[in-house]
Parts: structure tokens; sequence; C-alpha cells
């Protein structure tokens, strides 16, 4: 028995788990912070003045859930710092400045995340940022859109959310006439402004989609389909809130104002969660009924 006992291998005394390097992580966090004040305080002062983009407030903090999440794995990973990041941290130094020179906020902006990736890639290599992908791919959600693209992209909104309100009222039996984005009532004139385009709810519910997506379904592609299907939901339900409106305000014109109409607002965008959970199952569904292999 001895000499058999003598043939069996070792085992090896199991690895204790890695701290988590708290001070690496605050030294390197407050140097980001306090190298992009400027750009964060300004950044923070428009998510608490501009609706469209208050969500902006839940991104780093549902980025940072994610992540920590994950910190079992992260803590398991072999890191392997890389020269790269000292690169891609100088690039994001250089964006900074050109964004500065400019006046342009969004490369501003973006240069933080940059800066973030940068560092990462410093500390870890791209087996820390690969396990932080997504996480690191929700905060862009926190950054508004240029001005250029934001403008190209809500006033034709406001106009197809104007036509669709138009033939949803007439079909309801309501006269209407449509001059751009102004629908002409029996009583009065609505105008369908940059927040009644649709814009605010289509940033939302894509932050919000790829949320619910990551925690409800594995498959890369469901997640894709939710995010590109958050556009025609976003689209519908906000010229539905429009044809809501056009109905309060024809009963009483102050329904389709003031607290009455954000609390339509809140409404319409949950009635399009709901209908993004909808989808999702009805997918689900169909995919069950071809088979296990499917599912």
């Amino acid at each position: 028995m001895a000499s058999l006992a003598g043939q069996l291998p070792e085992q090896a005394a199991p690895v204790p788990p890695r701290p988590i390097p708290w001070i690496e992580i605050g030294w390197f966090g407050a140097l980001l912070i306090l190298a992009t004040l400027p750009i964060l305080r300004h950044l923070v002062e428009q998510w608490a003045t501009d609706e469209d983009v208050n969500h902006g407030f839940l991104v780093p903090l549902v980025a940072a859930w994610v992540a920590w999440g994950r910190r079992e794995k992260i803590m398991a990973l072999q890191l392997q710092p890389s020269w790269w990041g000292l690169a891609v941290m100088g690039w994001g130094v250089a964006q900074v400045c050109l964004g500065w020179l400019g006046a342009e906020l969004f490369l501003q902006r973006s240069a933080v995340l940059i800066l973030l990736v940068g560092i990462l890639l410093s500390l870890g290599g791209a087996v820390l940022v690969k396990e932080l992908a997504f996480p690191l791919l929700l905060l862009p959600f926190m950054i508004p859109l240029p001005a250029v693209i934001y403008n190209s992209i809500t006033f034709p909104l406001q106009l197809f959310a104007s036509s669709l309100a138009e033939g949803a009222l007439d079909l309801l039996g309501y006269p209407v006439l449509r001059d751009g984005n102004i629908l002409e009532l029996a009583s009065q004139k609505l105008s369908v402004a940059e927040a009644c385009s649709g814009i605010r709810s289509l940033l939302s519910l894509s932050f919000l989609s790829l949320f619910y997506a990551y925690f409800f379904d594995t498959r890369v592609w469901m997640r894709w389909v939710l995010l590109i299907a958050t556009i025609p939901i976003a689209i519908l339900a906000n010229a539905g809130r429009v044809t809501i409106a056009g109905i309060l305000s024809e009963i009483n014109p102050e329904l389709a104002r003031g607290f009455f109409h954000e609390l339509e607002g809140w409404v319409i965008f949950l009635i399009a969660f709901i209908m993004l959970i909808g989808l999702h199952s009805a997918i689900k569904g169909i995919l069950r009924l071809r088979g296990p292999g499917h599912a």
C-alpha cells in the first residue's frame, strides 16, 4: 500500500482567489476623473437639464453593476498588461485636445471612454477588456448624440410621428389637417415638438433593451434583434402618444399639457418596453414550436 500511495500524484493546493485591487482601482479612477473633471461636470449638468438624456445617470451605475457581477471571472483571469494601452490613452488625450480646440463636446466625452479602455489595456490587457466588453458597450449611451446627427434624426421622426398620428386620428373619426409637424384639429393646433419626436424613447429604450437581453437571453443574435426592434417600437409608441395627446386635447386642452403630458410619456414608454418583452416572448415561442434545437 505504501508503494502504491507513493505512485499517486500529489494534489495541487487550491489557489486562493486574487483579492480585488481596490487601491489600484481607486488610484486610476481618481486620476481619470480629475483629468476629465470639466468634461464630466458639463455632461452631468446636461443629464440634469436635458430630458432626452436623463437616462445618463443610470448608465454608469448599470455598467458598474454588471462589471461587479463579473468580478469572480475577472479576478480569475491571467492578466496580460499591454503597452498598447499607452497608445490608446495617447489617442484619447489627442481627441480631448482636438475636441477642446474645436469646441466639440461629443469628441471630448467619447475620449473619456477611450482613456478608460486605454487604462484597462495597460492594467490587464485584451483579456480584461474582452471580459468587460458588455459594460463598456453600455457606456456610450450616456453620451448625447452630436448636434448634427441629433437634428438629422429628430426632424424626420417629428414628421413621421405627425403623419402616423394624422392617419390614426382620421381613422378614429377626428377631423385633422397636417402641415409638416403641425396637426390642426377642430378646436386647436397641436405641434409635434422635438420632445415628442420619439428620439428620447428610442435612446432610452435601446439602452434598456441591451440591459434586458443581457439578463434574459444568452443568444447574441437575439440581443441584436431586440436592439433593432426598438426602432419601430419607439416610433409606433410615440405616434400613439401624439394620437392620444390629440384626442385628449379635444376633450380638455389641459390634459395635453404639463403634468398630464409628462405622465402620458412615461406610460407610453412603459407600454413600449412591454411591447419589447412581448416580442421577445413571441420569438422564443416560435422557436420552441420549431423544436428543441431552435429554442
